[in-house]
This record gives C-alpha cells, sequence and structure tokens, in this order.
C-alpha cells in the first residue's frame, strides 16, 4: 500500500467545531482607561529621577534637561513635518 498514490478523505464539518467569532472592534484584555495613570507616573518618574541627579549634581541635571529638550523638539520635527 502507498501512502502517497492514496487520496485522503474530505474533512466533515462537524457540530462541535470550534467558529471564530467576528471581532467586535474592542478588546477586553487592553485597559484603555489606564493609560493617563501610566503617564502621569512616567512623567513623576522621570521627574524624580532628575531631581535625585540634580542633588548630586547641577551639570549632570542641565544635560539631562537639554537632552529631553531636544529629544522632545526632534520627535516633533519628525512627527509633524
Amino acid at each position: 500500500m502507498n501512502l502517497f498514490i492514496q487520496e485522503l478523505p474530505e474533512p466533515e464539518i462537524s457540530p462541535n467545531r470550534i467558529q471564530e467569532n467576528p471581532s467586535s472592534g474592542t478588546d477586553s484584555l487592553i485597559a484603555y482607561g489606564l493609560e493617563k495613570e501610566q503617564y502621569i507616573g512616567i512623567i513623576a518618574l522621570v521627574i524624580a529621577l532628575i531631581a535625585a541627579v540634580g542633588f548630586f549634581s547641577r551639570r549632570v541635571e542641565y544635560a539631562i534637561f537639554v537632552a529631553l529638550f531636544l529629544s522632545a523638539f526632534l520627535i516633533s520635527l519628525f512627527l509633524f513635518l
């Protein structure tokens, strides 16, 4: 018996087969309302980090401020051009 020549049976549609439901547009696993709190927490963490570094060295703090300003400027420049 040669398995390469043998034809495979047609798959039957059974009532136990799992059907995919169409997407409703919103994903229940994503917490959409927590985005604002996350942004506030990230900004607070950055400010605390800059304050902690500034406590030890003002020059490093100014360098961080300049780097953040230039980064924000370049991101906005490339985003809106």
